[in-house]
C-alpha cells in the first residue's frame, strides 16, 4: 500500500483559492490512479476528482468542474487539488486516495486514504 498525507486545507472566504497537496510514500506513486474526495459532517463521503496514473486523463464531479484542478507530479510523489472560486457548500474534510479497482467516484475502489484536511469556507 501507498501512504498518504494531506495539507494545504484552512479557513477561507467565499470566492477564495486554495492549493491541497497529498504527499505519497510507499510503494510506487505513479503506478495508482489518485483521487480526492470529500465529507461533510452528517454526510456520506463524496468523490471530487480523479486523475489517471500519467496525469494525462481527468474526471471531476459535476459539483466542483470548471473551479477544481487535479494535477499530480510523480517526480515528487505528489497530487494537488487546486480549488478556485470556494463556496460555503465546499466546506468538508479532503481526503486523497490511491485507487484500486472498478469505478473511481466510488470510495470503496480505493485502497488507501490520507487523515484528511479539513477546509472551511465562510460566507
Amino acid at each position: 500500500q501507498v501512504q498518504l498525507v494531506e495539507s494545504g486545507g484552512g479557513l477561507v472566504q467565499a470566492g477564495d483559492s486554495l492549493r491541497l497537496s497529498c504527499a505519497a510514500s510507499g510503494r510506487t506513486f505513479s503506478v495508482y490512479a489518485m483521487g480526492w474526495f470529500r465529507q461533510a459532517p452528517g454526510k456520506e463521503r463524496e468523490f471530487v476528482a480523479v486523475i489517471s496514473e500519467s496525469g494525462g486523463s481527468t474526471y471531476y464531479a459535476d459539483s466542483v468542474k470548471g473551479r477544481f484542478t487535479i494535477s499530480r507530479d510523480n517526480a515528487k510523489n505528489t497530487v494537488y487539488l487546486q480549488m478556485n472560486s470556494l463556496k460555503p457548500e465546499d466546506t468538508a474534510v479532503y481526503y486523497c486516495a490511491a485507487h484500486d479497482q472498478n469505478y473511481y467516484s466510488d470510495p470503496n475502489s480505493y485502497g488507501s486514504w490520507g487523515q484528511g484536511t479539513q477546509v472551511t469556507v465562510s460566507s
